[in-house]
């Protein structure tokens, strides 16, 4: 079967104030994940994590960054996904123990939900959110009541293989009438996630909200994005002394450094450090 790959699509109702986005990972979410060797449960936190990312991303009104962390005092003691206004992804996980329990709440701990957004030109601002809850969705939705007041519902999906997530959003200044969104959101609590990882965006709208007036605007492409380079691995090397850079240099006769992200092994000579 061939399946939807790497997209975000959105989408509007013609007769409700509520937008809607739909996105739909396969690649880019395997190749995040790629020789990490993370237990499954931690793969799936990461594809989730990696749907909202990006359904968050598509929420922006500016160009620039934004980065979801969620940090606790449990074996999975934080796991990052960091995305752009271009779609761009890259994502990290790091266990500090063996996982017990892998419901959310045991392998996260007491912690929180810290989201940073970083505009290209502006202000950089940084919202938080408390951990105490049983998926992510559920920590996003609480977070977008607690900071934009906006009634949003969140729902994400992932097996290892594929990644996908939805979102539903009352447009600001409505009015008080919530009777349209609740329905929406109810049609979508249907949703299976078989469908959302291999039905098209247009067929699983429709299949969705076959009685409601949809329109889908044209959906962006999502990719896998490490950002490293020799050349930034060697600048981040400057933080360390140089009688130490020496050291290492005499005792090894080279420097490898390991991009956490990417796994790609940059291997520096003394050379380098004239």
């Amino acid at each position: 079967m061939e399946y939807p790959t790497d997209q975000l699509s959105r989408y509007t109702f013609e007769e409700h104030d509520v937008r809607g986005e739909l996105v739909q990972l396969t690649s880019s979410y395997q190749t995040l994940i790629r020789g990490h060797d993370y237990p499954a449960p931690v793969q799936e936190l990461l594809g989730q994590m990696m749907a909202a990312v990006s359904l968050l991303t598509a929420t922006l009104k500016f160009n620039g960054h934004i980065a979801v962390q969620l940090q606790g005092d449990g074996p999975l003691n934080f796991i990052a996904v960091n995305g752009n206004h271009n779609q761009e992804l890259r994502g990290i996980a790091r266990l500090k123990s063996e996982l017990g329990a892998t419901d959310l709440r045991s392998m996260i701990g007491k912690g929180q939900l810290v989201i940073t957004l970083t505009p290209d030109t502006g202000e950089r601002y940084q919202g938080v959110v408390s951990a105490d809850a049983d998926s992510i969705a559920t920590m996003l939705e609480n977070y977008f009541e607690q900071s934009e007041q906006l009634h949003t519902r969140v729902w994400l999906h992932a097996d290892g293989e594929h990644a996908a997530g939805m979102l539903l959003q009352r447009l600001p200044a409505t009015g008080k009438d919530l009777s349209g969104f609740e329905h929406l959101a109810t049609l979508t609590d249907t949703i299976t996630a078989k469908e959302i990882y291999t039905l098209p965006a247009e067929e699983l709208l429709h299949r969705l909200y076959h009685e409601e007036k949809v329109h889908l605007y044209p959906s962006q492409g999502v990719s896998f994005v490490c950002g490293c380079s020799r050349e930034r691995t060697l600048e981040a090397l400057a933080s360390v002394s140089p009688e130490e850079i020496q050291e290492i240099l005499a005792q090894e006769g080279e420097i490898v450094m390991t991009c956490d992200y990417c796994l790609t092994e940059y291997r520096f000579a003394p050379s380098d450090f004239n």
